[in-house]
């Protein structure tokens, strides 16, 4: 024998395996909320998303986000055996999910919740005052009995649970930083909701008014294009997932856009 036939076989294909999870309207395409795909050591976002145009209909998939364990990823983010990747659509904005407060603050200068139970407004605000607080702003999302001139019914939400937590903790502490104020309530329900009922809740304590405004603001504006939470609205005549707000730049990605450096 030669030397070379103890050598590793040239031209093996070597594979890792991801994890893909889709949601929204993305999960009612695709056939399924969860799915192991195959992939060439070194593939990037991009190649999944090109594998998985491959199968269906290139245009679901523009305009849509991706995460790469729970992080929002660019298109030429390299994937890795193991890695668990969230298909996002536009987001529109239980197990109740909360997580603790950043170190940079006491308990009660952040607090952030998912919750499958209905929304306790009055207490979370409540809760939020303290003495050195000259304003409390709440933003309150109440279900509508309508939507394109048709009668809702009812909404089921549904969440990148792990991301969404994570997102929403994130814009507390940096609303608490950019604005100047003291404390920064976001809880949001998920599952199914009925005419009335809280959707979201957002409160924001501070010494003056004018900073508490415009922390609310931003606040649910930002929620609404970049938390993955998505609703889906049933009426009498048929049910249709809510249209989302597109991702702001350097979020959203597809198949057709080419890696960084290429």
């Amino acid at each position: 024998m030669s030397a070379d036939s103890h050598s590793p076989a040239r031209g093996i294909l070597l594979l890792m395996t991801v994890r893909v999870f889709s949601f929204g309207v993305l999960k009612d395409w695709l056939g399924a909320a969860e799915a192991t795909i195959e992939l060439p050591e070194g593939a990037t976002v991009k190649d999944l998303l090109v594998r998985l145009s491959e199968r269906r209909a290139a245009a679901m998939l523009r305009g849509i986000a991706v995460s790469v364990n729970a992080e929002y990823a660019t298109a030429d983010h390299l994937l890795h055996e193991g890695d668990e990747v969230g298909l996002l659509p536009p987001v529109s904005g239980g197990n109740g999910t909360e997580i603790e407060p950043s170190s940079e603050g006491t308990a009660k200068e952040v607090y952030i919740a998912l919750t499958r139970e209905p929304i306790d407004a009055q207490n979370l605000i409540a809760a939020a005052k303290q003495g050195e607080d000259g304003a409390v702003v709440v933003f309150d999302g109440i279900v509508r009995n309508n939507s394109r001139r048709r009668k809702t019914l009812y909404l089921d939400y549904e969440a990148y649970e792990e991301m969404a937590a994570r997102q929403m903790n994130e814009l507390a502490r940096e609303a608490r930083g950019r604005f100047a104020v003291r404390q920064v309530t976001m809880v949001h329900r998920l599952g199914r909701l009925h005419v009335g009922e809280t959707s979201v809740l957002i409160v924001v304590a501070s010494e003056h008014r004018a900073q508490a405004f415009e922390a609310c603001r931003w606040l649910i504006d930002t929620l609404k294009k970049i938390v993955p939470i998505w609703k889906k609205e049933t009426f009498q005549d048929g049910a249709v997932w809510a249209d989302g707000e597109p991702f702001p730049a350097g979020i959203a990605v597809d198949a057709s856009e080419p890696a960084h450096g290429s």
